[in-house]
């Protein structure tokens, strides 16, 4: 079986931790595509082939299959790239992830703007509709920026882009920055995930941003199989 003419076997997922801040705990995972397939094993190179020649739909939905099979009984956070929602295929029915047995949380990147807006809203929304589903803006902070569109999609969750989040412990005016942006997010009801935190100092001052979770390799390393947070406060 193939998806375009990626070998399925070929296709897998890694997953990350994202971990409650002032408990330690293990919140939910984060699903990431891996891919063996020669000259495609960069998951950025992969999605932006798929989406050019026609088959990241298919993609998404096999990844998402391979997820809802891994994880179980714990919520999960899964990729969806732009032109899958364009499509329509994140509201279909028999979409693998509304399958799974715990709360979804379908992340989408801020840092690339929708062809149709008015459009893929529609779909977004079709999507939460369905139950157990949630929507993720995710980078915010990298690139495109429309502050206006984080207001329309009503995310319950926004994840800070890591280089928001790198280096917060050292430089004060950029501690302000996420501050600031933390409580924008929860004025607007959505949860922050501080992304990328990779020392104790940058944990502890996404802390006192007001941070509600963190990612990164401090707090867990993508595993093949859901693993364990390392980090505890």
């Amino acid at each position: 079986m193939r998806v375009g003419y990626i070998p399925v076997s070929d296709l897998s997922c890694v997953y990350q931790p994202i971990v409650d801040l002032q408990t330690g705990d293990r919140f939910a995972y984060e699903a990431l595509a891996r891919c063996r397939f020669p000259g495609l094993t960069d998951p950025e190179e992969l999605f932006a082939r798929a989406s050019a020649e026609g088959f990241c739909g298919p993609l998404g939905r096999v990844l998402r299959n391979i997820s809802a099979q891994q994880v179980r009984g714990v919520p999960v956070f899964l990729n969806v790239h732009p032109s899958e929602v364009g499509a329509g295929f994140v509201a279909a029915l028999d979409d693998p992830m509304y399958s799974h047995d715990s709360q979804v949380y379908v992340e989408i990147t801020e840092s690339v703007p929708f062809a149709h807006d008015h459009h893929c809203f529609a779909i977004l929304r079709e999507m939460r509709e369905q139950g157990g589903v949630h929507l993720v803006v995710d980078d915010l902070g990298a690139g495109y920026s429309n502050l206006k569109r984080l207001a329309d999609l009503e995310p319950a969750v926004v994840k800070l882009d890591r280089h928001l989040v790198s280096g917060i412990d050292k430089n004060p005016r950029q501690r302000l920055l996420v501050r600031a942006v933390v409580s924008m997010c929860v004025d607007l009801g959505a949860s922050v995930v501080a992304e990328g935190l990779e020392t104790e100092d940058e944990v502890s001052a996404a802390q006192d941003s007001g941070c509600h979770y963190g990612q990164g390799f401090i707090l867990g390393r993508p595993t093949a199989l859901p693993g364990r947070p390392t980090w505890k406060p």
